[in-house]
């Protein structure tokens, strides 16, 4: 059991893309699930599966996106903002910028996981999750 699930979950993605695997499999949790969409939406992973269980959480299947010719993936940095012991939270007016536009913060809301663009554009914050360019 991981004390922290988020850390867990962006640390096998960023092992998984360091090696070049396609498919990477995660023990889901419906923060990992919403996560998975909003990443999906933003076009930095292939496609995602739910394989749900009826007595267990089930797993994540996450098809990894690379360029077909360069092989260069398409998320190059993945980064915990809010961590167990600091949380980090973002009103619309502090919204952060990742890259200077160019890549997503991924926010926890009152409204649902969402992109730091779909946030802003709804007026609300909340703590954010983690940053990916």
């Amino acid at each position: 059991m991981t004390t922290d699930p988020v850390a867990d979950y962006l640390t096998r993605i960023r092992n998984a893309i360091k090696a070049n695997h396609r498919v990477v499999d995660i023990p889901a949790s419906n923060l990992k699930k919403e996560m998975t969409k909003v990443l999906h939406e933003k076009g930095y992973i292939l496609n995602y599966k739910f394989e749900d269980d009826k007595s267990a959480p089930g797993n994540i299947k996450i098809a990894l996106k690379y360029h077909p010719v360069t092989k260069v993936p398409a998320i190059r940095k993945l980064e915990r903002a809010s961590k167990p012991g600091l949380r980090k939270y973002a009103s619309t007016k502090h919204m952060p910028r990742v890259l200077n536009g160019l890549g997503v913060a991924i926010l926890s809301t009152s409204k649902g996981v969402m992109a730091n663009k779909d946030a802003k554009k709804e007026h609300i914050g909340g703590e954010v999750l983690c940053y990916v360019y």
